[in-house]
């Protein structure tokens, strides 16, 4: 750790040097002082911002519109007044001046925002170099949904997946998922991730919305100003200042959850937040923020089968048809045996006649499941929070202390369904900035709690009632009992199940309690006692960045430089991450450093901006991100242009996850894994290489097929040996007269022949197809890249026309999949392929075989495009209409399906969402109402079956949802009364495979704001 010891000792410098040289200039003080109104109302504004345009010193006016402000710096100066709703105005204070009274004139244009995200400098959103997206106070607050964050899906582009109520996952471009590694959530520039998993936990441990200032996201691939993993997009949320928006707000809100698939269709959330931020001086501020939720949370329960076995279909299948049933969201029912394999070792054993052999069919065969709404816990809850300490140490420099505490519990999806039971994630933030750079150093502390996998906590619950390996022979023993009783095969299959399942422990029981208590307390993948179904995460990141703006030294050009450091300290207590050779999980280093400069040209018509970055993974090869954009500006008329690149370093679990499972193994991507395995020695291959050359060795082994025939008559000749050898022994003993020796052989070759050839033909069958077999050669796992290609326009026509409209095109190289190998167990790999290794690798040899699941990079090149585009107009009297469509699509899909690759797009081709507002529709009465759509696409992840998967059957239907609220402002007591709902007059819906079912949530709101005007 010493360069890292060398680099903090730098930083510590460096923020010494800044602040003594922005400290050291001391100016006489200025102070002025005035009342802020609105133009039309005359009425007195409370809460503005007034700013020194250059520097952090600012104050708000108060609760009679008045201000005073003092600055360390003789005139002029320019001051900045801004409000939300309202024209930015600023005004030069000359020499002498002391009283300046403002006149606030409402904001009549639309596409004013001033926006931070798109270059890491301030600029308006409608000359942004790339596209994005803006929520300011009023949107988050006027908006038709009972929370910010899903408002969010209403934005241009946006998808959600929601896993739960308060877990979702936001994507923008293509590639959805569950617990999404594709994007980037920064909350007041804290990246939002949990380090265990690399991905951010929705907003369960986010922001609260009393404290929320605004929302940005960027489209798209964001790497060469923000990083790794910023490939699809990035979300920023920044909070309030206890400075600028001071006092003592709250909320209440309550409503009603309902959907007619859960387990009790209506039931209650409840929602409480307070906010309380003081300036004790022009020096010193603080703010506390507190935020409490709980409901009963939406519901899995897509009961459908998707086994696809013994003719099941995903529509028809069901427990009582269906031996294997696998319901989407019934869990242990996943392990299935075929019943003839089950029937013949009970043979062998002596535990089942051979003559009911032929009473069982080949047919697979399932353990019975339960509903996740069994085994999940369902009792979401959330609290979070917040405390800040903002100190100016002069008029040019604040110094921010900061922590987020949130814990809670939901459900998300993964491989598994996940039930995050107690889960507690904290970021502590320290801060120094300026108007022109900041320093900033964070830590993000994840703790699991007592979370589970829900699937496997099934399993273990049936394998702690009854073993596998009895309740699988009881089912074949009584449905032998019942066919032979004269049972039709249907009912005899219900019986055995009913035999079977005698004693199962059911919901509700202390026993069956008892059971998911003690899986659940065991960590993956268990122990001697049993299955262990507990995610065990103690994972940390620690990160330090700074930044800084040239514009005060380089006048030509503007310049921005930045760099970060971060380092993952993982901890699973040795369950799910690989262990170093003295025994203790890694840490991952990361760093990189950007360098972004802009120019105006032709008269200030056209901004150039380029930028370059480079990071560094102690893991991979370095990677260089550069963005080079230009926007063309005519009056109100914004023409854009850039291209782009992206990178995601694969996630902490694909580098370094080392877990064994019932299906496989699960390695990290990392060299040392196959070194560790053995698979550069002893190779493995791949699942689909395996299974060709098993569905070979199989028809081989037929008795119409040349290698069968072939067999007979070398066991026929190997008989004829071995029984001549036998007879010619009994003759010399005399217990054969020698002229009966001919016929005696002849009697014992066809008993000797089939158990000859029961050897011989699986061997020679393998021998013939052995050179099927392709070694699989582990490669370099390097990270994921996009180059992406943009064109946009945005601009207002009139006054009241907003028009944004952008086209992209992305090429992503490197793309990072999993790749299932089977090796044999027993063979050193030394010698080659041979039959008996073949044999291992199908699961029929002697020495057995192994199976591993990596991560790899794919060798296709996968290419997207696709356009979006929004329209926003201002009527009379207030009223605002509009609406968004954008359009998603890989354009080398055919390309792809030839080679096997599944992409996992999992992206609709069309969505638009229409709005219709009026803030004021009279005194003090406003609403809002939305109507979103999107079509229907085909999900593909590891929690879909494969059979379901590979035949693009995981179909998520299309949809559309009716969201509105009605507010009223209460003036008299500083209140806003909120009344809404969200999926009003519409079925419950999915937005991924195995997700739950979102229904109906009315809601009702009081919020109180000590500064409300």
């Amino acid at each position: 750790m010493s360069n890292f010891t060398s680099k903090i000792r730098t930083s510590v410098f460096l923020l010494t040097l800044l602040v003594s040289l922005t400290a050291s200039k001391v100016f006489s003080q200025t102070t002025i002082s005035g009342t802020v109104t609105d133009a039309e109302t005359k009425e007195t504004l409370v809460g503005v911002n007034i700013l020194v345009k250059g520097k952090v010193v600012g104050t708000i006016s108060d609760l009679t519109g008045k201000y005073s402000l003092n600055v360390n710096q003789e005139p002029p100066l320019t001051l900045v007044f801004s409000m939300v709703g309202y024209n930015t105005q600023e005004v030069e204070i000359t020499s002498g001046q002391s009283s300046l009274d403002i006149q606030l004139v409402e904001s009549a244009i639309l596409g004013q925002e001033v926006v931070v995200s798109a270059s890491r400098v301030e600029e308006s959103v409608l000359q942004s170099p790339v596209s994005v997206e803006k929520m300011d106070i009023i949107a988050i607050r006027d908006a038709p949904q009972a929370s910010f964050y899903d408002a969010i899906n209403n934005m241009k582009g946006v998808e959600m997946s929601t896993q739960s109520l308060l877990f979702k996952s936001f994507n923008t471009r293509g590639f959805n998922a569950n617990g999404n590694v594709r994007t980037v959530q920064l909350i007041d520039g804290m990246d939002n991730q949990a380090p265990g998993l690399n991905f951010s936990v929705g907003n369960i441990v986010g922001i609260s919305e009393l404290d929320l200032e605004s929302v940005e996201l960027l489209p798209g691939a964001s790497s060469a100003l923000y990083g790794p993993n910023a490939i699809n997009g990035i979300l920023l949320m920044n909070s309030k200042s206890p400075f600028l928006y001071q006092g003592l707000s709250a909320s209440v809100k309550t409503g009603i959850m309902d959907e007619s698939g859960r387990s009790k269709a209506s039931t209650g959330f409840y929602n409480f937040s307070a906010r309380y931020a003081k300036a004790i001086s022009d020096k010193f501020a603080f703010k506390v923020n507190f935020e409490y939720l709980t409901a009963d949370d939406w519901q899995a329960n897509d009961f459908r089968d998707q086994s696809l076995l013994n003719g099941s279909t995903l529509q028809t299948g069901t427990t009582s048809n269906n031996p294997a049933y696998n319901g989407v969201n019934m869990y242990g029912d996943e392990t299935n045996v075929n019943m003839l394999a089950v029937a013949q070792s009970m043979v062998n054993a002596g535990v089942l006649p051979e003559a009911a052999l032929p009473l069982i069919p080949s047919m697979a065969v399932s353990r019975t499941g339960y509903m996740e709404r069994d085994i999940a816990d369902y009792g979401t809850k959330s609290v979070k929070l917040n405390a800040a300490l903002h100190y100016r140490i002069n008029d040019n420099v604040e110094a921010v202390l900061q922590g987020n505490l949130g814990f809670g519990t939901t459900v998300y999806t993964g491989a598994d369904r996940y039930s995050l039971k107690d889960f507690m994630m904290g970021q502590y933030k320290a801060e120094l900035r300026a108007s022109n750079w900041y320093l900033r150093a964070y830590t993000t502390q994840e703790r699991s709690g007592d979370a589970f996998a829900v699937g496997t906590a099934a399993q273990g619950i049936n394998e702690a009632w009854k073993a596998s390996t009895q309740w699988f022979p009881e089912y074949v023993g009584a449905y032998a009992q019942a066919i032979g009783g004269g049972l039709p095969a249907n009912q005899a299959h219900l019986a055995a199940r009913a035999f079977a399942d005698q004693g199962r422990y059911m919901p509700g029981t202390s026993e069956f309690q008892n059971a998911l208590n003690g899986v659940s307390s065991r960590p993956i993948p268990g122990d001697q006692n049993g299955v262990g179904a507990k995610f065990v995460d103690s994972s940390n990141l620690y990160h330090f960045e700074g930044s800084y703006n040239f514009s005060e030294q380089i006048k030509f050009a503007e310049f921005v430089v930045g760099a970060n450091y971060r380092i993952y300290d993982l901890n699973s207590n040795g369950t799910i991450f690989a262990l170093d050779e003295s025994g203790n999980e890694f840490n991952i280093q990361e760093y990189g450093g950007y360098v972004q400069g802009s120019k105006k040209l032709f008269n200030n018509k056209f901004k150039l901006t380029a930028s370059a970055r480079y990071d560094k993974n102690e893991n991979f090869e370095g990677q260089w991100s550069p963005r080079l954009s230009g926007v063309f500006t005519e009056g109100n008329h914004n023409f854009r242009a850039s291209y782009q690149t992206g990178f995601r370093i694969p996630t902490n679990q694909d580098q370094y996850i080392d877990l064994n499972t019932p299906q496989a193994r699960l390695i990290g991507g990392l060299p040392f894994f196959a070194d560790r395995y053995n698979l550069n020695a002893n190779p493995g291959y791949t699942l689909a290489n395996v299974t060709s050359y098993g569905g070979a060795v199989a028809a081989d082994t037929q008795p119409d097929s040349p290698v069968y025939q072939q067999s007979i008559q070398q066991a026929t000749t190997i008989a004829i040996e071995q029984a001549t050898i036998y007879v010619t022994g009994e003759v010399q003993a005399g217990n054969i007269p020698p002229s009966e020796a001919p016929a005696a052989i002849a009697a014992l070759v066809p008993t000797l022949v089939p158990g000859i050839a029961a050897q011989l033909v699986p061997v020679n069958a393998a021998g013939a197809n052995i050179s099927q077999l392709q070694p699989y050669e582990v490669k370099e796992f390097k990270p994921e890249r996009v180059k992406s290609f943009e064109v946009g326009y945005k601009g207002i026509w009139g006054q009241n026309l907003l028009v944004d409209a952008y086209a992209y095109f992305n090429r992503f190289e490197n793309f990072n999949g999993s790749q299932v190998l089977v090796q044999d167990a027993s063979d050193t790999g030394l010698a080659g392929p041979n039959p008996l290794t073949g044999l291992n690798l199908i699961g029929v040899g002697p020495g057995g075989r192994k199976v591993y699941s990596m991560p790899v990079n794919r060798t296709e090149i996968i290419k997207s495009w696709g356009w979006a585009a929004s329209l926003d107009y201002r009527l009379p009297k207030g009223y605002t209409i509009g609406g968004n469509v954008s359009f998603n699509t890989l354009s080398n899909l055919d390309e792809l399906a030839e080679t096997g690759f599944q992409p996992s797009f999992n992206t609709p081709e069309y969505r638009y969402v229409l709005n219709f507002a009026n803030r004021e529709v009279i005194d003090n009465l406003g609403f809002a109402v939305a109507y979103r759509w999107q079509g229907e696409f085909a999900w593909q992840s590891s929690f879909v079956n494969p059979a379901v998967s590979t035949r693009q059957l995981g179909i998520i239907p299309a949809y559309g949802t009716f969201d509105a609220q009605v507010s009223y402002k209460l003036k008299s007591i500083k209140s806003i009364l909120k009344v809404g709902g969200s999926n009003l007059f519409s079925n419950g819906y999915t937005q991924a495979w195995g997700n739950p079912t979102v229904g109906t949530m009315y809601f009702v709101s009081l919020t109180f704001d000590e500064f409300l005007n």
